[in-house]
């Protein structure tokens, strides 16, 4: 069975992006960017809103010489990709499909299904997997700034007691940690109203 995960670079107090929607305060560093790379390559299929698919397609056609960043691309172009927007028309970038509406009971069968892992990418759509009791792993890299306000990197309404799998601190000051849900699968989380 497929585990989904969930990773984030957010700030230290919980942005994933600052007020002005600005998030080049959280560029990984090559010490980042290869753990980065090494908890990516078991995914088999990410899962992306729109905007977050926008910034990401860039890795198809990214041509950097940073070996880094050359096998991040590689992971990236290898996996399929499932975008839910109302909105976007078509896709830019190999292995992708659009989804008009994110459904749990696919995703569960996904999970079922699959061999390989499965990665959700950004707030929205991740708070709607984690509300819905999909998420099984949160990874988070602690960016050392504090930007204010801006896009929450976990969502309000929900409580999830978790337990910490790993954690390691970069040489910039990034601090990573990997929880798991206490309670794996459905009913892991407490949705609060």
């Amino acid at each position: 069975m497929a585990k989904l995960s969930y990773s984030a670079i957010m700030s230290l107090d919980g942005y994933i992006a600052d007020v002005d929607g600005n998030f080049d305060w959280a560029e990984p560093d090559e010490d980042v960017h290869t753990l980065v790379n090494d908890l990516e390559r078991p995914i088999g299929t990410y899962l992306y809103g729109r905007r977050m698919y926008e910034v990401m397609v860039a890795w198809e056609t990214i041509d950097d010489e940073l070996p880094f960043i050359k096998d991040y691309a590689k992971i990236w172009r290898a996996a399929d990709k499932v975008v839910y927007s109302r909105s976007l028309e078509t896709v830019s970038s190999a292995r992708t499909r659009i989804e008009r509406s994110f459904d749990p009971d696919a995703i569960r069968t996904m999970k079922e299904t699959e061999e390989r892992d499965i990665s959700v990418g950004g707030a929205e759509l991740a708070a709607q997997a984690i509300r819905a009791g999909l998420v099984d792993v949160i990874q988070l890299f602690v960016a050392p700034i504090v930007v204010g306000g801006g896009t929450r990197a976990l969502p309000d309404d929900v409580r999830v007691k978790l337990e910490l799998l790993d954690e390691r601190r970069s040489g910039n000051g990034t601090v990573y940690l990997r929880y798991r849900s206490v309670l794996e699968g459905a009913g892991a989380f407490d949705v609060r109203p």
